[in-house]
């Protein structure tokens, strides 16, 4: 089983593919449904308001999400983000966000979550993912998602957090401001000694580094023609990672690289649609024929 704690939102997005309003989002949801074609259940804690479609609660159910951890507050509204991505999809503009019943999350893990072994903290505070952590029994792998404005905001806090915590994952800009450094490979390697054992640094259209204490691993973005919405890309990633991680109960830095393989593997198919929708019609014989073409984009004949 697999423990994801994170948001779950309304989101509103524009590409130069198209528009869509209200649709099913958030860190929490495109990780467990990732993490679903690998490992059931998926233990989601996070929170919404009465407005919350019931046919999204009903969508993830279909997807072997356990759904005792969310808190659904009658008379709230759900969080809801807006973004309109520029023409190359590497930059957005946040049109809007509206935090609503997000603002007053306070993660409770139901009991028969506490003895869950893997688990996967969404961006959300970092003093909320220590409280979280505080509330398991013993986890085995613990993987860890921030951003720049918690670097910023909150860094006495997400350093203690990192103590707890055997994987960040986080993009290359922000690796480089957390570490205060701009070599990439230094960075991470800085970032080991904040508590990590294993750094994951998300590069975009161009892929994904590990660096551990012993092995530095660079694995390559899928060569999609169409992206329509790269929106939950990176939790997708999350969660193929942690999936496939639970599924093997390896945590090898061998198992870690192919791991990192299927993590691209579902963020590539969530950016071919809109919303989850590109997540939603998978079955083991489409990811493995992708996670082949991922194993045979970096092999080298000698």
């Amino acid at each position: 089983m697999v423990l994801v704690v994170g948001s779950v939102a309304l989101d509103s997005v524009e590409s130069p593919s198209g528009k869509v309003d209200d649709s099913l989002g958030g860190a929490a949801t495109y990780i467990s449904i990732a993490a679903s074609y690998f490992v059931k259940p998926v233990q989601m804690v996070a929170i919404v308001g009465g407005d919350f479609p019931k046919k999204h609660i009903e969508l993830l159910k279909s997807h072997s999400v356990d759904l005792e951890g969310l808190q659904i507050i009658k008379d709230g509204k759900t969080f809801r983000w807006g973004g309109k991505y520029h023409q190359d999809l590497n930059h957005r503009d946040t049109l809007f966000t509206e935090l609503n019943v997000f603002q007053s999350f306070n993660p409770i893990i139901p009991e028969k979550y506490k003895k869950t072994k893997y688990v996967c903290l969404g961006n959300i505070d970092p003093t909320l993912q220590k409280q979280v952590l505080s509330q398991i029994e013993k986890p085995k792998f613990v993987i860890c998602d921030t951003m720049n404005y918690w670097i910023e905001r909150t860094n006495v806090e997400l350093l203690e957090t990192l103590k707890l915590v055997d994987i960040l994952v986080l993009n290359d800009s922000e690796a480089k401001q957390l570490a205060n450094e701009v070599n990439l490979i230094t960075a991470a390697k800085i970032i080991l000694t904040m508590g990590p054992s294993k750094v994951i640094v998300k590069k975009g259209e161009h892929g994904a580094m590990l660096v551990t204490e012993k092995t530095i691993f660079s694995a390559p973005a899928y060569p999609l023609e169409n992206i329509f919405d790269p929106t939950g890309a990176g939790d997708s990633f999350a969660g193929g990672l942690i999936g496939w991680v639970s599924k093997t109960g390896d945590v090898s830095d061998d198992n870690l690289k192919r791991a990192i393989l299927y993590g691209s593997t579902m963020a590539s198919f969530c950016c071919e649609k809109f919303s989850v929708d590109g997540l939603l019609s998978l079955d083991e014989s489409k990811i493995q024929f992708r996670y082949k073409e991922f194993v045979n984009l970096s092999k080298v004949i000698e």
